[in-house]
């Protein structure tokens, strides 16, 4: 089974190209975060680890159907993934994360301060239409199509997520570093080396660390699995045979 985990402000659709790409359309689980795509059980806290705990329970049941598990997460995403691989190691045959990994010293970039800022995240979300965050994933090099699909589902719902999301896990990646040696062995981090929130340091300090396999594709940005599709369904298919 292989399960993939989008990011913020994405939605499941952003892993179509890829999971097309890759021959998986018809079996790939790819569940929507809760609070973004879809709604959230009104009991969810919406933290870091209220996510891993939903993640594990997504994996509990896919395992039950079909045995271990292919985690493939970006982005928010990819630190779930990561988590989850350091927690429940025994449901999975391997992760992969793209362009997000835990880093006790890695510095949030200024729209995460931002949006952790109470009533300037407020505002900041307020101000920020469907439009715009459409022209800035095109401007990230997202196909207009996907783009205009993400948009969409920028509703008060998610930002109201995404918020709360980003001011309960900015030291998420202290608070989790002391597992992470924990970690399934079976790794690899793809990373878009030209990524404008997080450097190509960062990747290689946690690979150095835990020995996941890094992929750094240099001509990609933060979105790595829809603007280099072929080079990432390439590490994929190498990583799930090796």
């Amino acid at each position: 089974m292989k399960l993939f985990v989008h990011g913020i402000p994405d939605t499941p659709i952003v892993w179509s190209p890829l999971v097309e790409a890759l021959g998986l359309s018809e079996t790939a689980m790819c569940p929507a975060l809760p609070g973004l795509a879809t709604p959230a059980p009104m009991d969810f806290a919406g933290t870091p680890d209220a996510y891993v705990d939903w993640l594990i329970a997504e994996m509990e049941a896919a395992f039950e159907r079909d045995g271990p598990i292919d985690l493939v997460g970006h982005d928010w995403g990819g630190l779930f993934v990561v988590r989850a691989a350091c927690l429940r190691p025994d449901l999975i045959r391997s992760w992969t994360a793209a362009n997000a990994v835990p880093d006790p010293n890695d510095p949030w970039p200024l729209i995460a301060h931002l949006w952790a800022t109470p009533l300037l995240g407020e505002f900041l979300m307020a101000i920020s239409p469907p439009s715009d965050l459409e022209k800035a994933l095109v401007r990230q090099r997202m196909s207009e199509g996907l783009a205009a699909h993400e948009a969409v589902h920028w509703k008060r719902e998610s930002r109201r997520a995404i918020l709360k999301l980003y001011r309960s896990g900015m030291k998420v990646g202290a608070s989790w570093d002391s597992d992470i040696d924990k970690v399934h062995p079976r790794g690899l981090v793809i990373w878009g080396g030209s990524d404008p929130y997080t450097s190509d340091e960062t990747a290689e300090t946690f690979c150095k660390r835990t020995g996941a396999t890094l992929e750094l594709l240099g001509n990609c940005g933060h979105w790595s699995i829809v603007e280099c599709t072929d080079d990432v369904t390439g590490a994929l298919k190498a990583h799930w045979s090796g």
